[in-house]
Formats: structure tokens, sequence, C-alpha cells
């Protein structure tokens, strides 16, 4: 056990006082460190191992009277309540107060809850410790605030809660508290980022309107609440930078970030950890100045109202590379998304997966999500036709320079809307997609000119026209191949205007073919005309 210097001439510790209080009252002044711990990690581990006695306990009223009205520090020291392997017994009662000290306690227990409300602190951290609960609606913290490592059995509440720095609750164990909720911290404002990777909640972990200076990173973390409706509800959360749900490095050096979703390879002796969510997911109202990053993770429904929800999200970048799609729904509905990076197996099948409304500007390579998987992903999104999904993806697949391709995503529009209509409608629209592809393949015009100036050809040939009586036996030489062309092209004058005419029961197919013609003109004209333009 670290020992601490004698005292300095500056007053004792009150009566009543056990002598570890008293040793408590001395590493204060000195702003030392008291450890209680034996060196036998079985018997130091605050959250499995076995009672600890009088000689390691020290009353929460004592821990109070010095830190709101604690002895002044010895000479060249400053205060500062540093413990280590203590029990506390008692209610630490913190509430409304102003802590001036720096506050650290390492391995400790708590026997009562620890009272924070309104209180006003420096720093505090607080690692491996075990608490029943924690009272802290309205901390005020003007640096740091670290719980990792904790256990905290019947709930953690930071209501309104104001962090001037940094929230660290890595690897930090919650059970649920009131109402089924584990954390509740609508109304959190932390000034850099809130680090909780790999924690493990039991219960909804509620950020409802919370404001995020830096990154909030979820990496590695078990959230589970499958017996209520969320187990991440942060609607109308700010976060100005990045937000994780992906995977960690379990063995990863402590302060270390790099993201797992990255790593092609799990270092040796370091395990990987997926960001699971058991219960809905609920990001909706959300804004995100950088990028939401869900990678490596797992969503796991046992309700039917269970889902992954991101109404109206915000963000410059959205990033859906799970290894598999949720079995819950996934809702999109209304998001704006600058760039949407996602893979063909990350999102659920045909009726969970709703985005009306949903907007983005650029996709991944077609490379990574062919154009093929990309119209799954519209038909799955759409059980009802709805021409505005298609024409978003048209669009940002232009903006890609893939012009072809938009095209595609058009004509299946198209094809898509014929479903649509009555009989008279599918089958007008189908002859237009055999013809030129409903406009979007002129291509096939110059084809089906070519078609039919053949078949004008070979009926022109098998019923020639014998020479008109007012022209004195004078007939043009008759040429089938150009009073075919006069069929496609009847705006040429060929001198040949009234002789088709005259083949009795042919007229009717003349002036189809002529009506024929004149459609496929017009497209392979307006097809030449946009090649023209992007060539200009």
């Amino acid at each position: 056990m670290t020992e601490v210097a004698g005292g300095s001439g500056a007053g004792a510790p009150p009566q009543g006082w056990t002598a570890v209080e008293r040793r408590v009252w001395e590493a204060f002044r000195q702003g030392r460190t008291l450890d209680l711990r034996t060196g036998d990690p079985a018997v130091d581990d605050p959250l499995a191992g076995p009672p600890w006695g009088a000689q390691r306990t020290v009353r929460a009223q004592v821990l109070a009277e010095l830190l709101l009205d604690g002895p002044p520090a010895a000479p060249g020291r400053v205060t500062a309540l540093k413990l280590a392997g203590v029990r506390v017994s008692g209610r630490l009662m913190l509430a409304g107060a102003t802590v001036t000290p720096y506050v650290q306690l390492d391995d400790c227990r708590f026997d009562e809850q620890l009272m924070l409300q309104e209180c006003r602190v420096g720093s505090m951290r607080l690692v491996r410790c075990l608490i029943p609960r924690v009272e802290a609606a309205r901390l005020q913290v003007g640096g740091d605030l670290h719980l990792p490592q904790c256990r905290i059995t019947s709930g953690l509440r930071m209501t309104d809660a104001h962090i001037g720095t940094d929230l660290l609750l890595n690897q930090l164990t919650v059970l649920g508290g009131a109402a089924s909720r584990a954390i509740a911290a609508d109304g959190l404002t932390v000034a850099q980022d809130l680090d909780a990777e790999l924690i493990d909640v039991t219960g909804e972990f509620s950020l409802r309107s919370a404001r995020i200076g830096g990154r909030f990173s979820l990496r590695g973390a078990v959230l589970r609440n499958p017996g209520g409706r969320q187990a991440l509800n942060a609607a109308r959360i700010t976060v100005e930078h990045t937000l994780y749900l992906s995977g960690a490095r379990v063995g990863a050096p402590p302060g270390s970030h790099a993201p797992a979703e990255r790593a092609g390879r799990a270092e040796p002796g370091v395990e990987i950890r997926d960001f699971t969510c058991r219960g809905g997911l609920r990001l909706d109202d959300g804004r995100f100045g950088n990028a939401v990053i869900i990678s490596r993770a797992r969503f796991v429904a046992s309700r039917p109202d269970h889902q992954v929800s991101l109404r109206r999200l915000q963000t410059p970048e959205l990033c859906f590379t799970v290894p598999r799609a949720p079995v819950c729904p996934v809702v999109l509905s209304g998001a704006k998304v600058g760039k949407l990076n996602d893979t063909p197996g990350a999102w659920p099948g045909p009726g969970r997966l709703r985005m009306t409304g949903f907007g983005y500007d650029t996709l991944p390579p077609l490379a990574d999500f062919p154009l093929r998987a990309r119209l799954e992903w519209l038909h799955a999104a759409t059980p009802e036709f709805r021409p505005e999904p298609y024409e978003r993806l048209a669009a940002a697949l232009r903006a890609a320079g893939e012009d072809a391709e938009a095209r595609e995503v058009l004509l299946a529009r198209q094809r898509r809307r014929r479903e649509t209509l009555p009989v008279a409608g599918r089958v007008w629209g189908w002859l237009q997609d055999v013809t030129v592809g409903y406009g979007y393949r002129p291509g096939r015009a110059a084809v089906w000119m070519a078609v039919l100036w053949a078949l004008g050809a070979v009926y022109f040939a098998l019923h020639k026209a014998p020479p008109p009586a007012d022209t004195g036996g004078y007939h043009p030489h008759w040429s089938p191949p150009l009073y075919a062309l006069d069929l496609l092209l009847p705006v040429i004058d060929l001198g040949q205007d009234n002789a088709w005419r005259e083949a009795g029961p042919g007229q009717w197919v003349a002036s189809v073919l002529t009506l024929l013609g004149w459609m496929l003109a017009t497209t392979a004209a307006a097809g030449a005309t946009r090649l023209l333009r992007r060539t200009a």
C-alpha cells in the first residue's frame, strides 16, 4: 500500500474519524493517492471480488467534508481526492455543491448511489468502480468526466448535464434503472468527444436532443433492450464530427481509436467486437457534421416495432456496410445524405426498406454496387411504384458521368410504371419499349427504320402500280426501295407521291408504315441531337 507523509502542522482530522479516514485526510492535503489495494487481483477486484472490511472502508460523509470544506493544502501542494481500492460506505451527497479539488477514484466500491445533481466540478475520473446508481442531472463539469470500466447496477442519469471537454465511458457496464432506462442523458452537452466504446448497456440508452462537439464513438458497444422499444434513442442528436456504430479492437491500447471497420485482419491477440444493437435504434432528425459510419454492426429485433430508424437524418456521408442485413425494417424516409457509401448485402429485403423522400448526391462506384443490384435495392424500397426514387438514382448516376446507366434507371422506371396501367396502356407501353425503349434507346429507332424500309421495298416490289391514265403513258422508273424510303421520310418528295396510293388494298399498309416511320425518325433525330450536345 502507498504510504503518505505525515502531517505538516496544519491541524488534524476531526474527532471520531477512523485511522483509514485520517490517512485519507492527509493524502487529500498532499494531493497524493491513497492506495489500499493488496496487490492480489482476485481480492482487489471491485466488480467481482470478495467483500472488503473496515480496513478499506471510508464513510461517504468524510469524502463530502473533504471535497466541500476540506483542509488547506500542504505547502507546495494542491489538494486532490485520489483513492484506490477503497470502499465508500453510505450515500455520497454532492447535489447542488461546488467541488473545487480534483477527484480520481480507481478500483473503488460504493455501497449506495452517487448524488451529483446540479453539482459543479472541475474534473472527475472514476475508473473501474462499482456504483449502484449515479444521479447527475444538470451536472456541470468544467473539464473531463471519465467513467471507464465502471459497473453501474441501477442506471446512470445525466439529463441536461454539461461536460466542458470530454466524456469517457469506454467499457462501462450499466444495468437498467427506472422506466427501463439504463442511461438517461437527454439534453446532454459535451463540448468535445463522447467515447463510449465497448460499453455494455442493458436497458434504453437515451440521448435525445444531445449535443456532441466532436465525435461520438460507440465502436464495439453492446446495447440491449429486448423488452423495450429502443436500445439507442438518439432522436434530434447533434454531432459536430462523426458517429461510429462499428467494431472495436478489444485488446487495443487505451486511447487507441483506430477504426476497426478499416482493418482487413485483426492483429494477433486482438479481438474485434462488432457493434450490437438488440432492440430499436433511433437517430431521427439527427444532424452530423462529418459522417455516420455504420459498419461491422449487428441489429437484432425481438419485437415488431424494433427498427433502424434514420428518418430525416442529415449528414455529408452515410456509410452503411454491415456484413449482414438487419432483419428489422430500416427507415430512411426524409433523410438527406451527401455521399451514400453502401454495399448490396447491407440492406434488408422487400417490405423492410423504406426511403420515401430519401435524398443523396453521390454513390459508390458501379464496380462495388452494380446497377442491377441497385435497381433491386430500389424495388425493395418501393412495394408500390413511385417515380421519385428512380429519378433520384438517375440524377446521382448522371452527376457521376454514368449517362448510359442513368438512362437504364429511367427505362426501369417506365417499365415499373407500365405494371400499374390498364391493359391498353400496358400494350402501348410494351410497344414503345420494344421499339425505342421509351426513347431512352434511340439507336433502336435506326434499326427499326431499316427493317421497315426493307419491308416496304418488298411490299412495293410485289405490288407494282400501273401507269396513271392522265400522264399519257409516262411513269417514272419503278423503284420499290425509293417508294419504301418515301414511306419512312415522307417529307422527301420523290415524284412518286400518288403512285403508291393507287395500289388498292395496300393503302392502309403504307399509311401505318408512314406513321411508324415518322415516329422512328423523330426518335432517332432526338437521340442524335442529345449525342451532339454531350460531345460539343
